[in-house]
């Protein structure tokens, strides 16, 4: 007689609806913080199975938003909210800028060291945008991406990869490819 085996883990069931995964963090409104936070960013979406190319997207728009925070707003601290509703993946920046002027997209000329970030933001993210914080407290800066595979299905066809430039020391060595869609 063959005793009997215990029950195994059943996973997801088919028409399961994906899992909600969210993390919250703060940090210094320092320069040195952004190398931190793309590594934070790059680990967790890496521990949650996100395809590398969404990791390497969020990456660099979490980066973008990070530094345009430090390098334009007064903020003393700056909070990062990464979210899932197991379909897009939404990022938020929240500064405490309290000056009326907004974000938006510049037309650098090709020899402007800065002013890209945004345009990086509106071509990897599906959507992007801002909103005052709770209570006043600031400004949120958010985007959402939609996983490459959902991107692929919805447009029948993978978007191009780019490699991405080696990363930041700070950032760590990436635990998987160096593919970003650009």
């Amino acid at each position: 007689m063959v005793p009997p085996s215990l029950p195994r883990p059943l996973g997801r069931l088919p028409g399961d609806a994906p899992p909600h995964r969210s993390d919250v963090f703060g940090f210094p409104a320092v320069p040195a913080a952004v190398g931190l936070v793309r590594r934070h960013v790059r680990e967790l979406l890496v521990g949650w199975g996100a395809d590398e190319a969404t990791v390497d997207n969020a990456v660099i728009v979490v980066s973008e938003l990070v530094t345009n925070a430090v390098m334009h707003t007064a903020s003393e601290r700056i909070v990062c909210r990464v979210h899932t509703d197991g379909g897009r993946l939404h990022i938020e920046v929240q500064d405490e800028n309290h000056d009326e002027t907004r974000p938006a997209r510049c037309r650098p000329g090709p020899d402007d060291q800065s002013g890209r970030g945004l345009m990086l933001v509106d071509g990897l993210s599906s959507d992007w945008g801002v909103r005052d914080a709770p209570n006043g407290s600031g400004r949120v800066v958010w985007a959402a991406l939609t996983p490459e595979s959902d991107r692929a299905t919805a447009t029948g066809s993978p978007s191009t990869a780019y490699l991405r430039p080696a990363p930041h020391p700070a950032e760590g060595s990436p635990q998987h490819g160096t593919t970003a869609r650009l």
